[in-house]
């Protein structure tokens, strides 16, 4: 067994494409190596800002000799499938086999293809895969015809210490490679994998990935440590300063005094976006006037220069951020209201600025439904969007809503209003925290309904996995909103109105608002499966209960969901279930039969056997006791009640039989198990249960 070395080395390669890269290509390689009968074993890749390399630790030395039989047609078929045949094998006909069958005899072709030398097999495989590598974006270099995401400077590629005759556009295989750019950038031979990487560390080359990230985590964390703060922790920012440098280096840097009463996630957001660094805080959570940026060399003089070359930089770069905060407070979010007006929500839905008058209406409507406070839901829907015509959310849209929260603190607002403008995006995925404040479920609430009444009443509903305007987050959003803060909501009245706030702003006569209101609780209901199931929900129980027909109470849904899975996962409830099945499989039958279908009420008076008298007084008995508990929403006393009718069901099942001989005695046995199965669905439709 024998190894394969492989390293693509270029100009920098961008740090969010590296680890992808080289990924694909060792993929691309197996791929390869598998389809030319190559076993592969003992794969890895790497990635530096520079390189991209490819182990494979063990390859045999040549591929297995291959033997392919082909059936052909019968040896006196006509001369023109033979004919084909022979061009599909690249066989003449006297290469051909004829062997006896039991239709006759047939033309058989075998094909034997002896194996290949590794060494002759693979450079066609690595050039192979070197062209089909996936970039996101490419460039073409010099006047050469291929494309790579950056110059191609030089290809490494061994195989048992031999260089294998690779190229790709004007760059051939070699066993060179080089070191750090600036510590050693001169050339260097290597003969194989152990000591490429021992030459590449020498070099001051860290070419495992996660050994950078290593370096730089624990590296910065102690010099935190060291100033008496915390590092603040990013792993994507990690991921990203990892694929920035070669030999990391992590120093401290102070952030001057100036700036610190900006609000800190504009100057974490700008160091992370424009700097890379990596930010403090105290030990009480406020942010610490110190960062960490990672240097890409040992500088001589410890890094003095460096760290004082950053913090000038980001003096500049917060400069601008001050800049912005300062202008942005010289006008009220009030009076940016009108600024929303040119700003187009969605064509066939008015401006960002109805938007917010409609997220207005709506918070008000909403405000007595979940505990808040009619006006200040009101004054927070309209203010919600207004953030979006500052400076700084043009610079950092990923700031939107919280700063509006810190304008609407600067203008005097309540602290409710401003913590729902901060708060009316979210929850925005399954990480994020859900609002419990009543204003701003409010307002939450309003932004969401009023997007999902809106697109779907144009038709704009999501399909497949196209979902432009991420109308799914946001059910999701809104069915966190309900269930985290136990509302007893209406969904169906909130979206009615909803749809009515749009009426006005639709371009064109839309759709009809029931349907609207139909579509957008199957959606929701959709959604919530899915969230439920998340959860360890079993889908088929959530499926029963919503069979049921559409419930805009979303807590009163899964409260009637988690009593049926507690009956379905008891003794008393599985055997239900199996006699529920019995009695449908039995009734589908007879009415199938019969060409009519059967339901209860039986006549009691006409029961001739104890059991079924037995069975007719206990699901009298227990759709009361069902109703009772429906009724009070008691979901584990109505599954309760059904679980009763286990013991009177199975000695029916056992002592009485169905199918009689008498016709009337038939027909009010079935329709006793009509009445087994029309009470059990009170609480579910057991017919979707499975197991």
């Amino acid at each position: 067994m024998t190894e394969l070395l492989l390293e693509l080395f270029s100009e920098e390669i961008p740090a969010r494409m590296q680890d992808r890269a080289a990924s694909d290509l060792a993929r691309l390689i197996e791929a390869g190596c598998k389809d030319a009968g190559l076993a592969v074993t003992g794969l890895s890749h790497h990635s530096t800002p520079r390189r991209l390399t490819v182990v494979i630790g063990n390859l045999p030395g040549a591929t297995e000799d291959v033997r392919d039989e082909r059936k052909g047609p019968k040896a006196d078929a006509p001369d023109k499938a033979i004919e084909g045949f022979l061009r599909s094998t690249g066989l003449t006909r006297d290469q051909l086999e004829v062997r006896e069958t039991p239709k006759g005899d047939v033309l058989f072709a075998v094909i034997e293809k002896p194996g290949q030398k590794t060494a002759e097999v693979l450079p066609g495989i690595v050039e192979t895969a070197i062209a089909r590598l996936p970039w996101p974006k490419s460039m073409r270099w010099g006047a050469h015809g291929v494309r790579w995401v950056r110059p191609l400077h030089s290809i490494l590629c061994l195989f048992g210490g031999e260089i294998l005759p690779v190229s790709f556009g004007p760059v051939s295989a070699g066993n060179i490679t080089r070191g750090h750019r600036f510590h050693a950038p001169d050339a260097f031979a290597v003969s194989d994998f152990t000591d490429y990487r021992t030459k590449l560390r020498d070099a001051k080359v860290v070419l495992d990935r996660d050994e950078r990230k290593d370096m730089i985590a624990q590296g910065a964390s102690a010099l935190a440590t060291a100033q008496g703060v915390s590092l603040i922790e990013d792993g994507g920012l990690l991921d990203e300063v990892a694929g920035l440098v070669e030999w990391p280096v992590p120093l401290m840097g102070r952030i001057d005094d100036a700036f610190m009463d900006v609000p800190p996630e504009v100057l974490i957001l700008s160091m992370r976006t424009h700097q890379k660094y990596f930010a403090t805080r105290h030990a009480d959570g406020t942010l610490a006037p110190h960062f960490v940026t990672v240097a890409n060399l040992s500088a001589t003089d410890g890094g003095a220069a460096i760290t004082a070359g950053n913090e000038k930089v980001l003096r500049a770069r917060l400069s601008d951020a001050r800049f912005f905060w300062d202008q942005d407070r010289k006008r009220t979010l009030e009076s940016r209201i009108d600024d929303l007006d040119p700003i187009v929500f969605h064509a066939a839905m008015g401006s960002v600025r109805r938007k917010a008058e409609r997220i207005s209406e709506l918070s008000t409507w909403l405000a007595p439904h979940v505990g808040a406070d009619r006006q200040q839901a009101k004054r927070a829907g309209l203010l919600a969007k207004a953030d979006l015509t500052t400076e700084m959310v043009g610079e950092f849209p990923e700031l939107q809503g919280l700063m509006g929260m810190y304008y609407a603190q600067a203008d005097g607002e309540h602290a409710n209003i401003a913590r729902a403008i901060r708060d009316h995006y979210s929850p925005a995925g399954p990480n994020d925290p859900c609002p419990t404040e009543p204003v701003s479920v409010a307002v939450a609430l309003a932004d969401k309904l009023d997007s999902l009444a809106g697109f779907f009443g144009i038709g704009e509903k999501p399909t497949g996995s196209k979902d432009p305007y991420a109308l799914r987050r946001a059910a999701l959003g809104i069915i966190r909103l309900v269930l985290e803060n136990d509302l007893r909501l209406d969904l169906a009245a909130a979206i009615s109105e909803a749809y009515g706030g749009l009426v006005n702003d639709f371009a064109s006569t839309e759709a009809d608002r029931q349907t609207v209101v139909n579509d957008l609780l199957d959606f929701i209901a959709d959604r919530m499966t899915v969230s439920l199931r998340d959860q360890g929900v079993r889908h088929d129980l959530v499926n029963a209960v919503l069979a049921l027909g559409r419930d805009g109470d979303l807590v009163r849904l899964t409260r009637r969901v988690a009593a049926l899975q507690t009956l379905a996962t008891s003794d008393d409830g599985q055997n239900l279930l199996t006699a529920y099945r019995r009695a449908a499989n039995i009734l589908r039958i007879e009415e199938k039969k019969d060409k009519t279908a059967y339901a209860g009420p039986a006549d009691r008076d006409a029961f001739a056997d104890a059991a079924e008298k037995a069975l007719g007084t206990a699901l009298t008995e227990a759709v009361a006791q069902a109703d009772r508990a429906l009724e009070a929403e008691d979901f584990e006393a109505a599954m309760s009640a059904m679980a009763g009718l286990r013991g009177p069901v199975d000695a029916f099942f056992e002592d009485v039989t169905v199918n009689a001989d008498d016709p009337g005695l038939r027909e009010n046995r079935l329709k006793l198990l009509a009445e087994i199965r029309e009470t059990l669905h009170r609480v579910a439709d057991f017919s979707k249960i499975e197991g």
